[in-house]
């Protein structure tokens, strides 16, 4: 698992190698796009609400709703890709912070219509996505929803058949999402499969 250093150095060829893997559709970017533009549908079908991204990395997805005229906010660990995010949406409310501590001061205190993250949960434990989702819930406004789109399975059976799949390049290090194991603990969430090895997870406020 890559740690605030090694997303530093991903910075610059994150995008290529996002592209690479979900055009050959191959582990763990299979689907990406795909996500991605089902996230913005679903968010800009609200209009232009105010929008938390958490782990935005580049802004791929961001980008495209801070042009679209949301009121964009966001967290990502890494300074490298938050300071190449600031330069592609200067109005933006973006932060640094690790989100296996929560919420940066400055994001925590608002509350958001719709709340996004796609690809960086996974490096949050099963326990830290519950008590951060649970957190996260509470920031929303009423009708409002959050958007996970990442490597996510509806069962351990899909997870571990990817896995075997992916041989080598699996990355044991990374935990995944298992729909099926987190609904005890997230009641009324919801998961969609979008590839082999990707889906939304979705969650509304309480």
């Amino acid at each position: 698992m890559l740690n605030e250093d090694g997303f530093d150095r991903w910075a610059e060829d994150y995008d290529g190698d996002t592209a690479k893997s979900d055009g050959e559709g191959s582990y763990p970017f299979a689907g990406y796009q795909r996500v991605l533009n089902t996230i913005a549908r679903r968010v800009l079908a609200r209009g232009t609400p105010r929008v938390l991204d958490l782990g935005f990395g580049t802004g791929t997805l961001t980008e495209r709703l801070y042009r679209a005229g949301c009121q964009v906010f966001g967290q990502d660990f890494s300074p490298e890709m938050l300071a190449i995010a600031r330069g592609k949406m200067p109005g933006a409310g973006l932060y640094l912070g690790d989100l296996a501590q929560g919420l940066a001061p400055e994001l925590a205190g608002r509350e958001y219509d719709c709340i996004v993250a796609t690809y960086s949960l996974h490096h949050l434990t099963d326990g830290e996505k519950v008590r951060l989702l649970r957190a996260l819930r509470e920031r929303l406004r009423p009708g409002g929803g959050i958007l996970i789109g990442d490597v996510a399975f509806e069962s351990r059976a899909a997870l571990e058949a990817c896995r075997a799949a992916a041989g080598e390049s699996w990355d044991g290090e990374e935990v995944y999402f298992v729909a099926d194991e987190l609904r005890e603990a997230l009641p009324g969430s919801r998961f969609e499969k979008l590839s082999s090895c990707a889906g939304i997870l979705t969650l509304e406020s309480a």
